[in-house]
């Protein structure tokens, strides 16, 4: 009993120290990212609605066809019908798929429509712009908006940037300056590229959006839990395309206050202050829970 309860406190605090970096892709994955969004969660809620009318057409449609297979094959039907028409036949199948695409249709436009308008106005807006193959970021407000470059980090240069955890900030995936953003604030994207087609996506907010040279796209998100989020690039972009990641830190509004003002003279000094401002909170509510 000992053990198991052992075991099971090990396995909380392992949950409870990835929760606190929010949610990234991981091996094998089969499904969604842990939302921070709630325009993720009504996409979670809608893939799961269609599966509701996706899963008994498609055993509808296998059982049809099995049952056409064996029951009008050659050896116990040897004189095929020449049947060519069947009023309610055409009446179902026409009527069946209308009803069906109704369904889908009305909460799909309602999404759809929550994708593109917030709502409440953004309270600050970004600019993302792709180069081959990294990220330029422009915060679009106060007197003095700040910009950076946020690329790919090499392997040999995480020890710098105290960034040698792995489960935290995974290979492939970690970036030199993340965009850092506060908690429940709405945030206007505003998306684009200087040199070939990009894509802004960061799976667990429910976003993608494609960034075109010469064109400005517009996104938005309200992250409703602190941590580390990761996403890609997702429109093939060159050679370097898997080599594109993007990262997003969501912190309180106390530290993105801080940081914010320090980067603005000293970037690498306000990240730095800022991870470790995120890990002395993660270590205090572990030890509270």
């Amino acid at each position: 009993m000992r053990r198991f309860l052992a075991g099971g406190t090990a396995v909380a605090t392992l949950l409870s120290t990835v929760a606190a970096y929010a949610d990234q892709p991981r091996p094998w994955e089969w499904y969604f990212q842990e939302p921070a969004t709630k325009i993720m969660k009504e996409i979670e809620w809608f893939n799961a609605y269609t599966l509701w009318f996706i899963i008994p057409i498609t055993v509808l449609v296998l059982v049809l066809l099995a049952y056409c297979i064996i029951r009008f094959r050659e050896s116990v039907n040897p004189t095929p019908s020449r049947t060519s028409h069947n009023t309610m036949i055409e009446v179902i199948w026409t009527v069946g798929p209308v009803l069906v695409l109704l369904c889908i249709a009305v909460p799909s436009f309602k999404l759809l429509s929550a994708q593109y308008n917030p709502p409440e106005e953004p309270k600050m807006t970004l600019k993302a712009t792709g180069n081959q193959w990294n990220w330029d970021y422009e915060y679009q407000e106060g007197e003095q908006p700040l910009s950076f470059n946020s690329a790919l980090l090499g392997d040999s240069d995480r020890e710098g940037l105290g960034k040698q955890d792995l489960a935290t900030y995974p290979r492939l995936l970690t970036v030199d300056n993340e965009l850092v953003v506060p908690v429940n604030t709405p945030v206007r994207v505003l998306v684009t590229a200087s040199d070939v087609i990009h894509a802004f996506a960061m799976p667990a907010f429910g976003i993608k959006v494609d960034a075109v040279p010469g064109r400005i796209n517009e996104t938005w998100f309200n992250a409703e839990k602190e941590g580390l989020y990761y996403g890609q690039c997702s429109e093939l972009c060159g050679k370097d395309h898997a080599f594109m990641p993007i990262a997003i830190r969501v912190v309180s509004q106390q530290q993105y206050d801080a940081w914010f003002t320090a980067a603005k003279a000293d970037l690498p000094g306000a990240n730095k202050a800022l991870m470790a401002a995120v890990e002395s909170a993660s270590k205090v509510a572990s030890a509270g829970n």
